[in-house]
């Protein structure tokens, strides 16, 4: 498979998941749409930072470790399980005085906020396990590998930032001034979802 056959193959995979709803774009628009467009931008900086370490990673072998090491995989996700269950019965309990009190003294970083909840999605280590890591050969060059971590983070900020951009622009942010609570109940639910969801999925065995 020549070069560009192997980017086309690995990004008609990738980007699609990238847009998919999910717990990294949770991420970005509870900070945008509570903090503004700047902890938006921060936090998808996390993300996309994160991401670029699991495709690095996932092309020096991450594959072959969870095939090897199993509970491995099962680790990976319970802790990313309870730490998104976590996240959001934080978020579901927080009340109107507690988010005056982080608008104000900027409480938490956006960016670390961004880079632990992509760091305990399990299914963002599956992805790259299983696509980026079986798509590289031997004889695959480094400056191609290179690439395709440039090309994961670089497409990861750019939708991010548009994300965020777009939900703490103007017209929405005054649409949504009022339902900053109800927005950080909705984030905290959406978590709880996803955590639960992978907590479940914890149960059955992975195949990298």
């Amino acid at each position: 498979m020549g070069n560009a056959a192997v980017l086309v193959a690995v990004f008609a995979i990738f980007i699609p998941a990238l847009i998919l709803p999910g717990p990294d774009f949770v991420a970005v628009v509870r900070s945008s749409m509570t903090r503004g467009a700047v902890a938006g931008i921060l936090t998808a900086t996390g993300v996309s930072a994160c991401l670029g370490i699991y495709a690095s990673l996932s092309l020096v072998g991450l594959s072959a470790i969870l095939t090897e090491y199993q509970w491995l995989v099962w680790t990976v996700r319970v802790l990313g399980g309870c730490y998104l269950v976590w996240l959001g019965i934080r978020l579901w309990r927080a009340t109107p005085e507690d988010l005056e009190v982080d608008a104000t003294r900027r409480k938490g970083n956006p960016l670390v906020f961004g880079f632990l909840v992509t760091l305990t999605n399990p299914k963002a280590i599956v992805l790259f396990a299983s696509v980026f890591a079986t798509a590289v050969t031997a004889e695959t060059p480094g400056w191609l590998m290179a690439l395709m971590v440039a090309i994961v983070v670089a497409s990861s900020l750019s939708w991010y930032t548009l994300v965020s951009l777009f939900m703490a622009s103007g017209p929405v942010m005054r649409r949504m001034r009022d339902a900053r609570h109800r927005i950080e109940k909705f984030a905290g639910a959406c978590f709880v979802a996803i955590g639960g969801r992978i907590l479940l999925d914890a149960r059955n065995p992975v195949t990298p």
